[in-house]
């Protein structure tokens, strides 16, 4: 493969540390050129200038990378524990000590806002610390043996090389809570980064070499994903998987898999219901859902989509969180709006289609509608109320600035509203009535239910989804045991 000198550096990016940009893949401990030399262009969303050229590596290149992870798995594998956990802690430290840079970075080439990316960088970070110090807890389970003169043990054990496929949206921190629970497992790992944020994913290669991450253990495969990600559902040698998008590529993933039975570990799409009961705090209510559905643009897969509120409080919950979002400031991310740019020409002109869809079919605009003044991929904060149940953003990921509220009448309608989709990641309630939030939060079929809040993620809960939203779980000490495999033990001592 060839070496960096045959890339021009990227630019644009004002770095106290400029070697952080990188846009060569990184396999077995070498920054790498694709060997045809072929490459893509990274682009700014807030005004569309070219960020740089990134290596776009074929299924040869991708293939090379198994090779690497799979060399190193043995070595890895056997290192101490506590050997592991001190390299994820350095990295970690470095991590922290690049924040600001690793948030410019992000910024540039994703567009969300400044405060949003230095807040992503610290949780992503968490991921590392907190699987540094999982690394070292014990992974052999006593059994009380069903047997005379027999001694039993469950081994937990590391599965083996794992792929990593994440997305634009969270570029940092969906690497680093799928990377740091495997390498703490004693995994080696083959990353693809989405085409449209590589460069924070190639900056997180460059900090684990610094920390001393040996070669071949974590590598970092740019180009297309269609290109690079067959190779390795093929590859038996490639014991798991774990994907984070749209439910549409996980059931791809899911079925390419299926030859060489991988383990997956998948978070897909969301379409997360708010329900607001009366009596509930309104106010606080209202500035919760404001969070819930324009953090990150509205490009998150725990976004508001569909907003259930209690016909008594209807009028007035929609004028409040109207004037909020009317309030939110929309802007390039490093000027730190409320709103940032969408990804992509896609993106927006599915808040057009979503939004006329939905006044065709009886809804109200209560503001916004239309694309921002300020550049081509950004769209104004919308609220549309009366939204009748078959709107298509009732059913369909939004994944932008578009709000959608309806009102309901009882609790047993609005569940039965709630639970009507193949999602199942997220829900969020408002309520004051204890015995209600009991009987919700039970009758919710969603992996995740908040109450009364909107931040419930983090290093130590286990998360994920039911139904089409996914497979297993992230974070937490589930989190690793993804990447492990069961050995049963059974010794008679003669």
């Amino acid at each position: 493969m060839p070496i960096t000198a045959q890339l021009e550096s990227p630019k644009g990016v004002d770095l106290s540390d400029p070697k952080l940009l990188r846009n060569f893949s990184y396999i077995d401990g070498r920054w790498v050129a694709a060997e045809s030399g072929a490459t893509f262009a990274v682009t700014d969303p807030s005004d569309g200038a070219r960020l740089g050229d990134v290596a776009k590596l074929d299924g040869k290149d991708s293939a090379k990378a198994v090779d690497a992870a799979q060399d190193a798995f043995l070595t890895w594998s056997s290192m101490l524990p506590q050997d592991r956990s001190q390299l994820l802690r350095r990295w970690f430290d470095l991590m922290l000590d690049s924040k600001e840079d690793l948030a410019r970075i992000m910024v540039a080439e994703q567009g969300k806002p400044l405060s949003e990316a230095l807040g992503e960088i610290d949780y992503a970070a968490a991921f590392v610390e907190y699987y540094s110090e999982e690394a070292k807890r014990p992974n052999i389970e006593g059994v009380t043996s069903h047997l005379p003169d027999a001694e039993v043990e469950v081994w937990l054990e590391p599965i083996g090389v794992v792929a990593l496929i994440t997305p634009w949206n969270f570029p940092t921190a969906m690497l680093t809570r799928k990377a740091a629970a495997a390498l703490a497992a004693g995994c080696t790992i083959v990353a693809h980064p989405s085409s449209e944020t590589p460069f924070s994913a190639t900056a997180l290669a460059e900090l684990a070499e610094r920390a001393g991450i040996p070669a071949g253990v974590f590598n970092v495969v740019t180009g297309k994903a269609s290109t690079v990600v067959p190779p390795w559902t093929a590859d038996s040698r490639v014991r798991a998987l774990s994907f984070t998008g749209s439910t549409e590529v996980g059931r791809i993933l899911y079925r390419d898999s299926a030859a060489t039975v991988k383990k997956l570990v998948m978070e897909l799409g969301g379409h997360a219901p708010v329900i607001v009961f009366k009596g509930c705090d309104l106010d606080a209510a209202v500035s919760e859902t404001i969070k819930a559905k324009f953090a990150t643009s509205g490009q998150d897969c725990l976004g508001a989509n569909r907003i259930y509120v209690d016909r008594p409080i209807y009028e007035d919950f929609c004028r409040k969180f109207t004037a909020k979002s009317q309030a939110l400031t929309v802007g390039r991310g490093i000027d730190n709006p409320d709103i940032g740019p969408l990804m992509n020409e896609g993106a927006v002109v599915k808040q057009e289609e979503h939004v006329a869809d939905a006044l065709a079919k009886g809804a109200k605009l209560a503001c916004g509608g239309k694309r921002h003044a300020i550049g081509a991929l950004f769209y104004e904060p919308t609220v549309l109320t009366d939204v009748p149940a078959n709107a298509a953003i009732m059913s369909q990921e939004t994944f932008g600035p578009v709000a959608a509220i309806t009102p309901f009448d009882t609790e047993d309608e609005v569940i039965k509203r709630a639970n009507a989709t193949e999602y199942g990641l997220v829900a969020y309630v408002h309520s004051q009535d204890p015995r209600r939030i009991y009987r919700v939060c039970r009758a919710l079929q969603f992996g995740m239910v908040a109450v009364n809040r909107t931040k419930v993620t983090g290093a130590p809960i286990p998360f994920g989804g039911t139904k089409q939203s996914g497979l297993g779980r992230e974070g937490a000490g589930l989190g690793m045991r993804e990447f492990m495999e069961i050995k049963y033990v059974c010794r008679d001592w003669g």
